[in-house]
């Protein structure tokens, strides 16, 4: 709950910017932006389209040329989640932002949320997670059963592989301090699809980058269809056991020493 004297973005008072893959989000794209340039003059918007058929990359042009915080980046080489964050993560701390968050486009994350994510790693945390597992946290979702248990089961999966405490290790609603996310070899990483989460996060753990969970209302899209896929289930289970074999032989470990 926000005072009601005090503007949601109020609190940010350093250069944040937000970056949001996009395939196929123009339905969607529009109203996100809206909500995050109402939030705070700091925050920044980078748009990381990956050529989708349906014109977000163009409507996102669009935006930008009448909104000079809002910028796109289009993507012509291989597709994926974990490309287009890496891209995208890059292009901000290297234009010098303080804090990066990372967010979905399809509006099942709150913007409003992100002022709080922002201020805990102003406030010490290296990276802030808006989690759907932690106390207070809800799914106001039309799930079945099954896409339910594989999220959970995923997110705990990951968690014992990891060696965490984190709840959500597959959330991408993060903030993350620029110096910290400095520290990480992207290059190494494997991952083509959301299994990047997971993977960010191990780095983070070895790192022993203080991570801090509030708890968020995750909803469903409106519009759009979801992006995961058989293909993206299995790449997460074999890359998070990959992850827990490293870790146990300490690989992992000594080479976030060496980072």
């Amino acid at each position: 709950m926000h005072d009601a004297e005090q503007s949601p973005g109020e609190g940010i008072r350093v250069r944040l910017a937000v970056v949001v893959p996009t395939y196929n989000e123009a339905e969607n794209l529009p109203r996100l932006a809206e909500r995050l340039m109402a939030l705070s003059p700091e925050i920044h918007l980078l748009v990381v389209d990956d050529g989708s058929p349906d014109g977000t990359g163009d409507l996102a042009d669009g935006i930008a040329a009448n909104e000079p915080r809002v910028s796109v980046l289009h993507r012509t080489g291989k597709r994926g989640y974990s490309a287009a964050s890496k891209e995208g993560l890059a292009r901000c701390l290297a234009e010098g932002f303080e804090l990066v968050a990372t967010m979905d486009a399809d509006l099942s994350h709150d913007p409003e949320v992100l002022p709080l994510l922002a201020a805990t790693v102003s406030n010490g945390a290296d990276v802030a997670i808006g989690s759907r597992y932690v106390t207070g946290g809800k799914l106001e979702v039309d799930w079945g059963p099954m896409r339910r248990a594989v999220s959970q089961a995923g997110s705990a999966y990951a968690r014992l592989m990891v060696g965490t405490g984190t709840r959500d290790c597959t959330s991408g609603f993060r903030c993350y301090r620029a110096a910290t996310l400095k520290r990480i070899p992207f290059e190494q990483f494997e991952s083509e699809g959301y299994s990047f989460l997971i993977e960010l996060l191990a780095w983070l753990n070895d790192l022993d980058a203080t991570i801090v969970e509030l708890p968020i209302t995750y909803v469903d899209r409106v519009h759009g269809s979801s992006k995961i896929s058989g293909h993206i289930i299995r790449e997460a289970l074999v890359r998070t056991t990959a992850l827990g074999i490293g870790r146990l032989t300490g690989a992992r470990r000594r080479a976030a020493l060496q980072a």
